[in-house]
């Protein structure tokens, strides 16, 4: 028990300092380096912790901390934004909606959602991850990142799920220049089979993304056709919860 209390404390400073040395972690607890070493592989293994991208001798929280940090979030000013447009997107294309963050250029998590009505529709568990490049949620991320942060997921290798996957680093270029311009990123089938999205992105302070709102539909429901349409609905969204975050 002794040491499971160790991990947790470990855990809320890396979250509180981050990102953080083994070396100022040891002398915030005055335990040895070693064991320090071995709790944050251990708390890495599982997902909670990961390397710095930019200085892997600086730890910072991972991914699993995202995926249960939604119960949490309730409190929050992104959810207490969101939420209400979110409801009205959905009254208004009867289509589910949800909201992901970024955990970095690692993934995206679904941290909120809200279900249509439809028998058959898209669902999006809370604390569920995807790529940046195969979805409309990442891409709509990608887009306002700076160049440096896409070139460095183009050089990391870009996974093809479908046919349709912008698996080229300069279709996914192409890409992110088309989502600048219309305001939103499409997804038709290029991460989840029979799975199509549109999303856009929630900008904070200078523009940089803290999230993405996004419409998902079974692709039996997506026509093309309307992609403009139900774009400018989710860019709409999108940009009202960016400005009652800014108002909060």
């Amino acid at each position: 028990m002794k040491s499971v209390t160790r991990s947790l404390r470990i855990l809320e400073a890396v979250a509180q300092h981050q990102p953080v040395t083994v070396g100022e972690l040891t002398k915030l607890f005055g335990i040895p380096k070693s064991t320090v070493q071995r709790t944050l592989v251990t708390l890495a293994e599982a997902g909670w912790l990961r390397a710095n991208r930019r200085d892997t001798t600086r730890w910072e929280i991972g991914a699993r901390v995202l995926a249960v940090r939604p119960a949490a979030l309730q409190g929050s000013s992104l959810f207490a934004a969101a939420r209400e447009p979110m409801i009205r997107l959905r009254d208004a294309v009867n289509e589910t909606i949800h909201l992901s963050v970024p955990d970095a250029l690692q993934c995206m998590v679904v941290v909120d959602r809200v279900d249509c009505d439809h028998a058959v529709r898209t669902f999006h568990t809370i604390g569920d991850t995807s790529p940046l490049h195969a979805t409309a949620v990442g891409r709509a991320i990608l887009a306002h990142l700076p160049k440096r942060d896409v070139e460095e997921l183009v050089a990391r290798g870009l996974e093809r799920f479908s046919d349709t996957t912008p698996a080229d680093p300069d279709a996914l270029r192409a890409e992110l220049d088309r989502i600048r311009t219309d305001g939103y990123a499409i997804n038709a089938n290029q991460f989840r089979p029979d799975v199509c999205a549109l999303a856009a992105p929630v900008l904070g302070e200078a523009g940089t993304p803290l999230a993405a709102v996004a419409i998902s539909m079974p692709d039996s429901r997506y026509e093309a056709d309307r992609a403009p349409e139900w774009g400018r609905l989710v860019a709409d969204t999108a940009t009202e919860i960016t400005g009652r975050l800014a108002g909060a």
